[in-house]
């Protein structure tokens, strides 16, 4: 096992693993003073046997292959032959038992901005390990649903890839360590779950002597059983520094036949499975390399839900266990096939659609949207490989007789029902899940036959030219770029498509467009950082800041600690621009979508008269709990360990108020216009205006955007007075609050009501009355994803400013026009005739003097070929715009006798070329295409192309390569010609 970072490989597991949220009962946790002989046995390392717990609960009856035992009531089917479901319980549930506090999935979407998607159980806990955060709890027990995509081209080859999976584990911080943790391990796989003592093998760091010899006398395994590895495999690094510590993993051995002597490689996948795995985080890794041991040991496992299905349901593989099989059986039935007696391709598709199935199903509903970039890219591509695997199965339209239905939405129904004790809130979320996969999938098609027909016409010229010049066929980045960036292919597919056909893409040409795109639409992420230049944390010695901002906006505070270009300073003075932590404050940190507030901080030299002023214009929250307020001494020194005044601008936090307060007021009204199922997809709440992301599969119409403009200004009118409350999170949901997107949940919350209209779990600030609010205005509604729309809003002084703004706009507009208001659409309408009709009459005049030129430059025309019967023309137009470009070819085509080939080019403007290519039937008839010749000479131009046979267009951004372009375009066509022609 290979774990160079904090998360990268932390499963220690070969494989992506797969951990979901699962509704537990509640149960019973041993207190500390309890004296019954089962907890007293937990809490010393003991094994307490799962039928001994009152907390045991089937969830389903237990799932059988074919190659289980016969009687689903039998004794041995019990311990080995079980559902995915109850393995996920009885883990849980054995933990719980001991001590362990169970508590739920993550989301897929981390709070984490150095991983894209949650790949690890362990993430969530991640500020606790490395020390930023305190623990809630001594351990704890979870089932996370994760995500990786490292290894997709692997899923459906081996029998244990996958994109999602669920991830067990127990952990402990500063609790437990080394002994109860292998001690619960061995328990659990040998007792609870019933594993055969001898089929487990182990494996163990090489210099960890302690953990071999507890797995050895302890435990009892022989030592020829108990493979010792090095650090490559068997040491779990945070990073260049920090924690870190030894593993230790349980294999199970499918072939205990083969004896000991062909047991030299726990990786061998025909005889083992890694399904268990124990990190020991016992040392701190130092600047030197050298290694100290931490104050506080934890413990941080793994546990492979989809492998230990496999062992106990006795599956060849983990795709066919109860947690997969279903999926893939549901595709089988729309693809007219069976599974059982598919061939190894087949059964490869078949695995692809259900292990993708799961993960799409589950990141939208954790708000995933397919897009480009990002998460939604990962979504998307899987998506798109679904789809394209379902046509390869010969799933034709939805698999029910509808050619123009989609197929992934039936699929996903079983993803649905299954889903049940994974996350209880997917079934929840199915009308969106399902309208996203239906609108995704439909609108991939559309462009999918277009794509497959210009992926194989650049696959036969890739494999063509290659014949030709003797070298490896390759597939340019240009070209894999338009396939990804206009036809939705996603890189990974046109490369699998490639490969399947011999051919290489340009992966460096793909990685300069690619860069090209990012530069313009990829948002860059905002995080931050306490880390100073030494590499110390000030995190480390600064208590969490008091937040008094709801009360009161100013408060006396100590500063607690002071940065300066991200060291520590003891002393700033005027000019500086500072990071200050206080004791406490009245300034609201940016979270929830809402800007941190903006004040300033004083130090009082006399009376009336401040001997130092800091303007704060930004605060942001990190670790936690500690705040981070940025500013600039404006004048005199500010010092560590000093009282300041801090004073929040009561302006700016009104307008942030009254934008905040409105963004509940307009979830709630979407709510009522377009439906429930919609759901927040994002937020800003600044002060002089709100936004507001959603979940949507179109564009608003305008009666909407006025119904829902009428019910929030109905609700502000209506003066409601806003309730605000703290109380455990299960009370809130269970009363129907509802959480806001990117907010972070502990076990108590803050719930902010709008009697009768709204209820929201949420941090921010609000108006005490709807009618502070005093008006509000919708002043954009746009598309800015795949099924997301933005509403941009005022309220408040904001919306006074806008109405005024918008007054005067027309009043200016009004005196140029020299019109009424209400003839202003009707003057406008008239100018914008009267422009078209100029603009038809300039195109005429321009077209008619490309004409010209074109008579002028026909007489340069060359014949070649054997009988001098082809006639060429290359010429430059100057600077002819693409139309008129156009008429000239068309009227060279016309003029010159067939057979004739024409090539045109011109610069309409700074930093454009136009192309044109006409060849009449004579040349065509030769096996020369327009659409494909000119293509390849515009990418001269640092463009492309193309159209049809005989007439094709194109452009390019470089007009100083087009001379070049019209030399090559000339000798192509003479030597094309001339060998035709003889």
């Amino acid at each position: 096992m290979v774990i160079h970072s904090l998360i990268n490989n932390y499963s220690g597991l070969a494989v992506p693993l797969f951990p979901l949220l699962l509704p537990l009962p509640k149960l019973a946790i041993p207190s500390a003073t309890s004296t019954s002989t089962s907890t007293a046995a937990a809490a010393a390392g003991g094994f307490i046997s799962f039928k001994q717990l009152h907390l045991r609960r089937r969830l389903l009856l237990p799932f059988c292959t074919s190659s289980s035992l016969s009687s689903p009531n039998s004794q041995d089917n019990d311990s080995n032959c079980v559902s995915g479901d109850s393995i996920r319980e009885r883990f849980l549930s054995f933990y719980a038992s001991r001590g362990h506090k169970v508590l739920p999935s993550a989301s897929l979407v981390p709070d984490d901005p150095t991983v894209l998607l949650t790949i690890a159980g362990m993430l969530q806990f991640k500020p606790i390990f490395l020390g930023k955060l305190p623990r809630q709890v001594p351990r704890a027990t979870t089932s996370q649903r994760c995500i990786r995509t490292n290894d997709i081209n692997n899923v459906g080859h081996t029998s244990r890839h996958h994109t999602f999976f669920e991830m067990l584990g127990n952990f402990s911080f500063g609790d437990y360590f080394k002994k109860q943790a292998i001690q619960w391990a061995w328990d659990l796989s040998t007792i609870e779950f019933g594993l055969p003592p001898e089929r487990l093998w182990i494996s163990v760091y090489q210099d960890d002597h302690e953990t071999f010899q507890l797995w050895s006398q302890q435990v009892g395994v022989p030592v020829e059983r108990i493979k010792r590895l090095g650090e490559e495999d068997n040491f779990w690094t945070s990073g260049v520094t920090g924690p870190c510590g030894p593993c230790s993993e349980i294999y199970y051995d499918f072939h205990p036949e083969r004896g000991y002597a062909d047991a030299q490689d726990l990786g061998d996948d025909t005889r083992f499975i890694e399904f268990y795995n124990l990190v020991f985080m016992q040392y701190n890794k130092k600047d030197d390399g050298s290694l100290e041991p931490l104050k506080q040991k934890n413990i941080d496992t793994g546990l492979g839900l989809e492998r230990m299905a496999r062992i106990l349901q006795k599956a060849p593989n983990n795709y066919e266990t109860d947690l997969i099989l279903p999926i893939i059986e549901k595709a089988s039935e729309l693809a007219n096939i069976s599974y059982g007696i598919s061939d190894d391709q087949t059964k490869r598709y078949l695995k692809i659609v259900g292990d993708h199935m799961r993960a799409i199903v589950f990141l939208i509903s954790d708000g995933v949207v397919p897009s480009n970039v990002g998460r939604g890219y990962v979504v998307r591509r899987l998506i798109r490989r679904v789809v394209r695997t379902g046509r390869l199965l010969g799933i034709k339209g939805d698999g029910r007789g509808d050619p123009e239905g989609a197929f992934l939405p039936i699929i996903a129904q079983k993803v649905l029902e299954l889903s049940t004790h994974i996350d209880a809130d997917v079934k929840n979320r199915a009308p969106r899940i399902l309208e996203e996969l239906k609108r995704e999938e439909l609108r991939f098609v559309q462009t999918l036959e277009r794509g497959e027909k210009l992926l194989e016409e650049k696959l036969v010229d890739a494999i063509t030219s290659a014949e030709r010049s003797g070298t490896v066929p390759c597939l340019a980045g240009e070209d894999v770029f338009i396939l990804y960036d206009t036809y939705g292919f996603p890189m990974e597919i046109t490369k699998e498509v490639a490969e399947e056909r011999g051919v290489s893409i340009d992966m460096n040409g793909f990685d300069i467009e690619m860069e090209k795109q990012r530069r313009q639409s990829q948002a860059a992420h905002n995080t931050v950082k306490l880390a100073i230049g030494s590499g110390t944390n000030i995190a480390d010695n600064v208590p969490d800041t008091e937040f008094i901002g709801y009360e009161s906006l100013y408060c006396k505070a100590i500063v607690a600690s002071l940065v300066v270009n991200g060291d520590p300073a003891v002393q700033v003075r005027e000019g500086s621009n500072v990071e200050i932590l206080l004791n406490k404050t009245p300034f609201y940190a940016e979270s929830g979508g809402q800007i941190g507030d903006h004040g300033f901080l004083y130090i009082a030299e006399g009376e009336n008269q401040p001997k130092a002023i800091v303007e704060i214009i930004d605060v942001q929250k990190s670790f936690g709990n500690i705040f981070v307020h940025k500013g600039t001494v404006q004048k005199g020194v500010l010092e560590v360990g000093k009282l300041v005044e801090a004073t929040v601008d009561v302006k700016l936090r009104q307008r942030a108020k009254v934008h905040h307060t409105a963004t509940h007021l307009l979830q709630a009204a979407l709510k009522k216009v377009i439906g429930q199922e919609t759901s927040q997809a994002g937020s800003l709440v600044a002060f002089d205006r709100l936004r507001f992301d959603f979940n949507f599969h179109r564009p608003l119409l305008d009666g909407e955007l006025a119904e829902i403009e009428l019910l929030i200004n109905g609700w502000i009118e209506d003066a409601i007075l806003l309730q605000t409350k703290v109380m455990p999170l299960a009370d809130a949901k269970r009363e129907g609050a509802i959480a806001m997107f990117g907010e972070k949940y502990g076990e108590e919350v803050r719930v902010v009501e709008v009697p009768g209209v709204s209820m929201e779990l949420c941090g921010g600030t609000h108006v005490s009355n709807t009618s502070e609010i005093r008006g509000f205005k919708v002043i954009s509604e746009q598309g800015i994803a795949s099924g997301v729309r933005r509403i941009e809003a005022v309220a408040g002084e904001a919306f006074i400013e806008y109405v005024n703004a918008r007054d005067l706009y027309l009043k200016q507009l009004c005196s140029t026009l020299k019109v009424k208001p209400e003839e202003v659409t009707v003057r406008i309408e008239n100018l914008l005739e009267e422009l078209r009709v100029a603009r038809n009459e300039n195109s005429a005049v321009r077209a008619k003097a490309a004409v010209y030129k074109a008579s002028v430059i026909a007489s340069r025309a060359f014949l070649v070929g054997h009988s001098k019967q082809y006639r060429i023309l290359v010429e430059c137009l100057d600077d002819v715009d693409a139309e008129s470009l156009k008429s000239a070819a068309e009227y060279l085509m016309e003029t010159l006798a067939d057979p004739a080939a024409i090539v045109l080019g011109s610069c309409p403007g700074e930093g454009k070329v136009s192309l044109v290519a006409a060849f009449t039937p004579g040349v065509v008839g030769q096996g020369i295409q327009a659409g494909k010749f000119i293509g390849q000479i515009a990418k001269l131009c640092g463009g492309g192309g193309g159209g049809r046979p005989n007439f094709a267009q194109a452009g390019g951004r470089k007009p100083e390569n087009l001379a070049g372009a019209l030399e090559k375009a000339k000798s192509e066509l003479i030597a094309y010609l001339c060998e035709k022609g003889n």
